[in-house]
C-alpha cells in the first residue's frame, strides 16, 4: 500500500512539474523571431496562408494584431483579446493548446461512445456509470490511480521535450515525432492536417465542456440528452 501511494505521489509530482510556472517564460522578440524562422518552420508553409490563417488574416477586420502573433503558427488569426501572448512564451501557449485539444478530442469521443456502446467487461466492472460518475467509480476501485501513475510517467518525456524547445531547440510545439501512418511524408498534406487538428481540438475543448455541463444539470450523456 505504501509503495502504491509513493508511486502515485511521484507520478503526480512529475505531471505537475510539466506545468510549473518556471517554464512559462515571458515571450521576447528575439526568441520569437528565432523560432518563427527556424528550419522546420520554413519547410512547412501554412495551409491557405492569407486566406484562413497567417499574418494578413485577422479575426476582426481592421484590428491591430498583437505583436507576438506574427502569423507564423498554424491557426493564427491574431485572436488574443486578453493579451496572453505578451506575458507568456507563445511556444508554451501553443504547446498547451495542442495538448488540451488532443485530450479533449479523445474525451469527446469517449463521452459519445458511452451512450452508443458498451465494451466487453466494462459493465461488469463499472456498472452503468458514465461521464463523471464513471470517474468516481474508477477512483474507488483504484483504476484512476493506475492512470495517474502511467500518465505521470509519460509526462516526464513531455516535460523534457518542452524544456528543450524553450531553451532554443528546433522542436515545434506539439511535435513528438509520432507519425506511425507517415502522414507527414507530404509537406502540403501535413500543413493542412496541422490546421485540421488545431481546429478540431479547439472545437473539442468547447464540446467537452458543453457535454460535461449537460451531464451536471441533467444526468444524461450527449446522445441520451438529444434523444437519439
Amino acid at each position: 500500500m505504501a509503495m502504491r501511494s509513493g508511486a502515485a505521489l511521484l507520478a503526480f509530482a512529475c505531471a505537475a512539474e510539466a506545468f510549473a510556472p518556471g517554464a512559462m517564460l515571458p515571450a521576447s522578440k528575439s526568441v520569437r523571431s528565432a523560432v518563427s524562422k527556424g528550419p522546420s518552420m520554413q519547410l512547412l508553409p501554412l495551409y491557405r496562408d492569407g486566406e484562413l490563417q497567417g499574418g494578413s488574416v485577422s479575426y476582426r477586420p481592421g484590428a491591430e494584431r498583437p505583436i507576438n502573433l506574427d502569423g507564423t503558427y498554424v491557426g493564427d488569426i491574431g485572436f488574443d483579446p486578453l493579451g496572453f501572448s505578451n506575458v507568456i512564451d507563445l511556444r508554451w501557449l501553443r504547446e498547451a493548446e495542442i495538448k488540451h485539444g488532443r485530450v479533449c478530442m479523445l474525451a469527446a469521443t469517449g463521452m459519445i461512445v458511452q451512450d452508443i456502446a458498451t465494451f466487453p467487461g466494462v459493465g461488469k466492472t463499472f456498472g452503468a456509470a458514465k461521464m463523471t460518475e464513471l470517474h468516481d467509480v474508477a477512483v474507488k476501485q483504484g483504476a484512476m490511480q493506475q492512470l495517474l501513475v502511467w500518465l505521470g510517467f509519460l509526462e516526464i518525456f513531455g516535460f523534457v521535450a518542452i524544456v528543450q524547445m524553450l531553451q532554443g531547440g528546433e522542436r515545434q510545439p506539439g511535435d513528438f515525432g509520432f507519425d506511425p501512418l507517415n502522414c507527414g511524408a507530404n509537406p502540403d498534406s501535413l500543413a493542412r492536417r496541422q490546421l485540421v487538428e488545431l481546429k478540431n481540438g479547439r472545437l473539442a475543448m468547447i464540446a467537452t465542456g458543453g457535454m460535461l455541463h449537460v451531464y451536471f444539470f441533467t444526468g444524461k450523456g450527449p446522445i441520451e440528452f438529444l434523444g437519439l
